[in-house]
């Protein structure tokens, strides 16, 4: 049992997080639809937001892969295929596949572009006319997640370079007239302490959420939490058992919610209300509207439900529209009270 338990890391169970309920769904509906476009995390030291990003990736169905591609390719989705494998299907070669757990990858804060993106090893490529292709964590997270803890004090050049991967779903590595194209498809998510300063207006606005946690004042709850972190610490297989049913039946829901996704439909009404309220919120660009319309079906598919109603919009709109409202770097993100004020007055009921 103990060689079992000990050859993977015991992960926290996601079910077993107490409060911070923005936080969770927010990353339940983009693992529910990664074309959402990310979440930005943003809250006080200590509240649990690394833990519960990691908890999610455990949540995940498997998913199928080609057998020694470098980038978790799909071997049906032609968007979820590297070049090489498309050639070798082109050509007629039988391709074996394997099932893993989806990839969640820390992108380190101190990573160089090379190790983001990847290299091509030139020396190999003109002696011997070799494209030879080291990948980086770009295409590790292919169809996985990919985690950056203190998003805000990245380079701006790798936020830049890290958002135009997540939205094109498609990372270039270009040396010296070499050119390699590979998918990459993930859901992003990063964190940070609002206190160190926030992202740039214009990066801000490319991550489909923002979600903003705080520390629990409650003092009850606040015991319920560490008795909770000293129960796993002491016996994670324990505490992971006695979640075990709860987890499955929200792996359950989410697959669920993955596969009735796009049978899930929007009345026109109230996609010219979510307009609507965008439009007197000021917000700049379409985004705010396509990541609202995306995130009320993916709760209402989380919900079981064929179509979206007020209730799923209210439930979600905040979440989409709060960090697009700053203009100015030097002001802070509204806590969701201009957005609920005006989708009051638009969406009463």
């Amino acid at each position: 049992m103990n060689k079992i338990q000990n050859q993977t890391r015991p992960v926290f169970p996601f079910t077993a997080i107490i409060g911070q309920e923005e936080m969770k769904l927010a990353l339940i509906l983009n693992v529910i639809d990664p074309k959402i476009g990310g979440v930005m995390i943003m809250g006080d030291r200590g509240t649990g937001k690394s833990t519960t990003i990691r908890a999610i990736a455990d949540l995940l169905p498997e998913i199928e892969v080609v057998k020694d591609d470098l980038f978790n390719s799909h071997l049906k989705d032609y968007d979820l295929m590297s070049d090489s494998i498309k050639d070798k299907l082109e050509k007629g070669q039988i391709l074996s596949t394997e099932w893993i757990k989806v990839p969640m990858i820390d992108l380190p804060l101190g990573a160089t572009e090379d190790r983001l993106c990847g290299t091509i090893d030139i020396e190999k490529a003109l002696s011997e006319g070799i494209k030879t292709f080291e990948p980086g964590l770009l295409a590790k997270a292919n169809r996985g997640i990919l985690y950056v803890d203190e998003v805000n004090l990245l380079d701006d050049h790798l936020v830049d370079i890290l958002l135009d991967a997540a939205a094109s779903g498609w990372n270039t590595v270009e040396r010296e007239g070499i050119s390699i194209r590979h998918p990459s498809r993930f859901v992003l998510v990063g964190s940070g302490n609002p206190e160190e300063g926030e992202l740039r207006p214009q990066l801000l606005d490319r991550f489909g959420m923002h979600a903003e946690i705080r520390t629990v004042k409650d003092p009850s709850l606040r015991v319920q939490i560490v008795e909770q972190r000293s129960d796993f610490d002491k016996d994670p297989y324990a505490c992971i058992n006695k979640f075990a049913q709860k987890q499955d039946d929200l792996k359950t829901l989410i697959s669920k919610a993955q596969n009735n996704l796009s049978s899930v439909v929007i009345d026109y009404s109230l996609r010219v209300k979510i307009s609507e309220i965008c439009s007197v919120l000021n917000v700049d660009g379409l985004r705010g509207d396509i990541v609202t319309n995306r995130a009320a079906k993916a709760f209402a598919a989380y919900q079981g439900k064929n179509e979206v109603d007020l209730q799923d919009v209210k439930k979600v709109i905040v979440l989409c529209l709060r960090h697009r409202l700053r203009k100015d770097p030097l002001d802070t993100i509204d806590s969701g009270n201009k957005v609920n004020q005006v989708v009051d007055e638009i969406l009463p009921g």
